[in-house]
């Protein structure tokens, strides 16, 4: 049972969906999906926008673009394994790097409460510009804004990247098709895992640490080597790896079907979402990237993943069945099955 603190749940805490926004409308699950297809989307919905993909993809003559925004709100700052600094460049570089994109460069926007510490601002600085310098990338332009004490939570960022698309890559859960293979370059659940435990067991001892880390150069060196029998990429954070493959399912029209046997989760991933009451597969990640791959191909990503120090515990997890249900399936160890649906709010609030 999580024990709600001032830092994880707003006060009021408001229950009414429908006309008021909650927390769980930004988790990443069911009600995400109510907000964005409900409010948003009518509203602003284009060709591009509509696919909801991981960056909008804007292709011309000359070849294509691809353009990402996220916000990053995670409480604390600063957790085993990361800080927001680290996040904020990092998720901006995998959604343009699983689109099929080389990053250009970043976007940087501050929102700083009054009395924030300056030594934890400088703290945060020098990580974003340590975690661009790692993914081979500059913040290129940015803003500063700053709020009166109360008014904001410390800090937040807003980090946008623009990315240029190889032409003939062809990525996406159209080009998804029965028979091909699902590959995680690594164990998952651990930054959700490692967040939570430091914002509400921070006395609890752990060895998990988040697993944040731009993803670009370990992309470029699969995609270099099996160019399109990798199908499509995604990095499974909010809703996690549920959340991702019941997407995938719905989108490509094929039944999804994961292996729990296969799923690499560390013991002590197992322990920590055990404590919190959690399911590992809903938790998300922030350095792991879900790739399907024509299965003759597989051995060869598997390799080139297995060489790279962020893919060398890379699985195969599950595979496309020709079943035209749209359902995500898992198989487990005890020879069962069951559905996998998307988280339905925000089990995890405030980890990215």
């Amino acid at each position: 049972m999580i024990k709600p603190t001032t830092d994880s749940l707003p006060a009021p805490t408001f229950t009414d969906t429908t006309s008021r926004v909650v927390l769980a409308h930004g988790g990443g699950g069911q009600l995400t999906d109510d907000l964005v297809s409900g409010r948003i989307l009518p509203r602003l919905g284009n060709n591009i926008l509509n696919q909801l993909l991981d960056a909008g993809v804007m292709a011309d003559a000359s070849g294509a673009l691809a353009l990402s925004i996220d916000g990053y709100v995670v409480q604390p700052w600063k957790f085993p394994g990361g800080d927001i600094g680290r996040v904020a460049v990092t998720g901006t570089i995998n959604d343009l790097a699983v689109s099929g994109a080389n990053p250009l460069g970043l976007a940087l926007s501050l929102i700083l409460a009054e009395g924030f510490p300056m030594a934890n601002l400088e703290y945060i600085l020098d990580s974003i510009a340590a975690t661009a310098a790692e993914a081979g990338v500059r913040v290129v332009t940015g803003d500063t804004k700053v709020v009166g004490h109360g008014q904001a939570d410390g800090i937040y960022i807003t980090t946008a990247g623009v990315g240029r698309i190889p032409a003939g890559r062809l990525l996406g859960p159209q080009y998804v098709m029965p028979g091909q293979l699902l590959i995680v370059n690594g164990p998952i659940g651990e930054h959700g895992l490692a967040v939570m435990l430091e914002r509400e067991m921070p006395d609890v001892q752990s060895v998990l640490r988040s697993d944040v880390a731009p993803l670009n150069g370990l992309i470029r060196d699969v995609l270099d080597v099996a160019g399109n029998n990798v199908t499509f990429m995604r990095d499974p954070t909010r809703g996690g790896l549920a959340g991702l493959c019941a997407d995938l399912a719905r989108q490509c029209g094929f039944r999804v079907v994961l292996d729990e046997a296969a799923l690499p989760i560390r013991p002590e991933a197992h322990h920590a979402a055990e404590m919190l009451g959690l399911d590992v597969l809903d938790i998300a990640n922030e350095g792991k990237v879900v790739l399907a791959v024509e299965a003759a191909a597989a051995g060869r990503v598997l390799d080139v993943l297995h060489r790279h120090p962020l893919g060398q515990q890379a699985v195969v997890i599950g595979q496309i069945a020709p079943e035209t249900d749209s359902l995500c399936e898992l198989r487990t160890v005890i020879g069962g099955r069951r559905v996998v649906q998307k988280p339905y709010g925000e089990q995890l609030p405030r980890i990215c």
